[in-house]
């Protein structure tokens, strides 16, 4: 089988495709031969050692896929070959073939096509873990998302909808804006580009406090991080909750006497870990977020799909922040 692999720490250039033997299922595993791999923002920073996981090399990236089972390993008895399931890998997913252990693949949905069920679990898990377990959000409230055209960022727009909040896209240009808008956003505020000095950063506070409502925003996603991040906070409603998702502008520095001024919460997401720590909420967060899909509230929007000999290419697109939606890499 071919599998993209990271043979040396750096960027999406120094992934290689090499030919390895095709893996075999032991006990409590299946092989799933894979039909496409969800790209995600770990994907672009675990090859460059930057991850909280550091997987012995060599590695292929890609945290969930999408397949048809082919063999399955001693004791397992909820799957059986033939079966197409959405893989929870953590890493191995650009590769023709992967063996998971059978507890961490879900039965597709009838119907769902394997771009979107590799595109599902790690953006909606990541937001609806993060607004349901972490913010608790409440019908009615706002919610301000940033980064809202991306994928963890569209996945909470529109899971912010259907759970019954007002939410306002903040996102670097008017198409993404008017992206999350179609999404269910109610309004939209486009940000500048960064590095801000000092002026900048206080304009930046002033344009997120335009965009939510007089009293403040109840709930702010940031998928962004960087100076963005305490600028949304100054936005932030009293007894707000600020979600951490993501630092692909930097890792932010907050003068938490703003936490102190707002009654508010500053309140880590780590979607991978809660799904190892807490498995039985997880596994109801699975069976809502198939719900949402089936009623038709969520679907994955795919922006571009590249062939796994140019998974590269895609996680370039995702690390220089030109990603609407999804990038997937088809088998």
């Amino acid at each position: 089988m071919k599998a993209m692999l990271s043979t040396r720490v750096g960027g999406p250039d120094t992934l290689e495709l090499t030919e390895l033997p095709d893996p075999v299922a032991k006990p409590g595993e299946v092989v799933v031969q894979v039909k496409a791999c969800g790209v995600n923002y770990p994907d672009v920073i675990i090859i460059e050692d930057k991850y909280q996981f550091k997987p012995e090399r060599p590695f292929a990236p890609g945290g969930e896929l999408a397949g048809i089972v082919e063999s399955v390993g001693e004791g397992v008895t909820t799957l059986k070959p033939g079966d197409r399931v959405i893989g929870q890998a953590g890493w191995g997913g650009m590769s023709e073939k992967i063996a998971l252990a059978a507890a961490r693949c879900t039965p597709m949905p009838e119907g769902m096509p394997f771009e979107e069920g590799a595109a599902f679990f790690l953006t909606y898990g990541t937001s609806y873990h993060a607004l349901k377990q972490r913010a608790a959000i409440k019908p009615g409230e706002s919610l301000l998302v940033l980064g809202a055209a991306g994928g963890v960022g569209l996945a909470a727009v529109e899971l912010g909808k259907a759970m019954g909040a007002r939410v306002i896209a903040a996102a670097s240009t008017q198409d993404k804006v008017d992206l999350a808008l179609k999404h269910g956003a109610e309004s939209g505020v486009v940000y500048p580009a960064g590095p801000f000095d000092k002026d900048g950063k206080k304009a930046l506070g002033a344009l997120f406090k335009e965009a939510v409502p007089k009293d403040g925003v109840d709930v702010v996603y940031d998928a962004v991080g960087g100076d963005y991040a305490e600028a949304s906070l100054r936005a932030i409603a009293w007894e707000g909750r600020f979600l951490v998702i993501g630092f692909p502008a930097g890792i932010p520095s907050i003068p938490l006497n703003l936490t102190l001024l707002k009654g508010c919460q500053i309140v880590g997401v780590f979607w991978g870990a809660f799904t190892t720590r807490q498995p039985k909420d997880n596994a109801e967060n699975i069976k809502e977020m198939l719900q949402l899909y089936a009623d038709g509230k969520i679907r994955p929007f795919v922006s571009s799909t590249y062939p796994l000999a140019e998974a590269g290419k895609a996680i370039t697109e995702l690390a220089e922040r030109r990603a609407k939606g999804k990038v997937v890499v088809t088998m």
